[in-house]
């Protein structure tokens, strides 16, 4: 996403966070009052947002110092940026500033802790993201995700071909939704969503770039791995587990062969990290 896009995208978390006014620091902060404030972790984990609550600061004319950057491992008392500008303006920003700094951040931490899990199991393995974010937020969210060291898995619909259930009920085979699937264009790679061995098998053969094994235990999941070998195919495919992935179970669905778990515990269950604004000096 552009610079541009996000930033109308914070324009409009500040426009719906502010109202027509922050009617509390129009009668207690002087209209020309210029102060300095830091941004303070009071949680551990992995920073993420700094890109995006600088453009809120920004909105309102303050200006940014990063002293840590998204990515980075962080600790309670980190001061993470200053912030000197009206007065007005940074009350303004605050919240959606921290909103946006809490919310990546705790994204970024659970994708970290993910990864960590799996990379012992295949340092190969790719952790992926899902869909299931908060409209208008998928960004964000993803964005978050990458910062943690995960895959977005796609921003967006067009982004790539993924049959689900749901499809191959309206078309009837998973044979004919691969056919079908092809057609959207030479460019997009075909994932299929398969719930059983057999299925897994069948959008193998009908030439499949990757196989979503959904809701499936890990040892179907090294079943169906070692039924795709029998059947060399397993070189032909990408395999994807997903479903009810989550900390506590994601080192076994990464041991048992597969080269992408994906999952929505970051974005659906991660909690934010804490973190706080406090105005450090008041220039009247």
């Amino acid at each position: 996403m552009t610079s541009m896009m996000v930033r109308r995208k914070i324009r409009e978390m500040l426009a719906e966070d502010i109202g027509f006014a922050d009617i509390t620091s129009e009668v207690i902060v002087p209209a020309k009052a210029v102060a300095s404030a830091e941004v303070v972790a009071k949680q551990a984990g992995i920073l993420a947002g700094v890109v995006e609550a600088s453009i809120s600061f920004d909105e309102v004319g303050a200006k940014v110092k990063a002293l840590k950057h998204d990515g980075q491992r962080i600790k309670p008392g980190d001061v993470v940026m200053r912030i000197r500008g009206p007065a007005r303006g940074i009350l303004m920003a605050e919240r959606t500033a921290l909103n946006l700094l809490m919310r990546m951040s705790g994204v970024a931490t659970a994708t970290h802790g993910m990864v960590e899990r799996i990379r012992k199991e295949n340092p190969r393995i790719i952790l992926a993201a899902t869909r299931k974010t908060m409209p208008l937020l998928s960004y964000f969210d993803k964005r978050a995700i990458q910062v943690g060291g995960g895959d977005p898995h796609r921003f967006r619909l067009d982004d790539c071909v993924v049959v689900k259930d749901n499809h191959i009920r309206l078309v009837g085979s998973i044979s004919e939704a691969v056919k079908l699937a092809r057609t959207a264009s030479f460019s997009k790679k075909v994932e299929i969503e398969v719930s059983t061995a057999n299925e897994a098998l069948s959008a193998a053969r009908s030439g499949a770039d990757i196989v979503m094994l959904d809701n499936m235990m890990p040892a179907e999941v090294k079943r169906t791995i070692d039924l795709l070998k029998k059947a060399d195919l397993r070189e032909r495919v990408l395999v994807e587990a997903s479903g009810g992935i989550d900390l506590a179970n994601v080192a076994s669905y990464a041991a048992a062969g597969v080269d992408i778990v994906s999952s929505s515990y970051m974005t659906l269950r991660a909690p934010a990290l804490d973190m706080s604004l406090e105005i450090t000096k008041s220039f009247k």
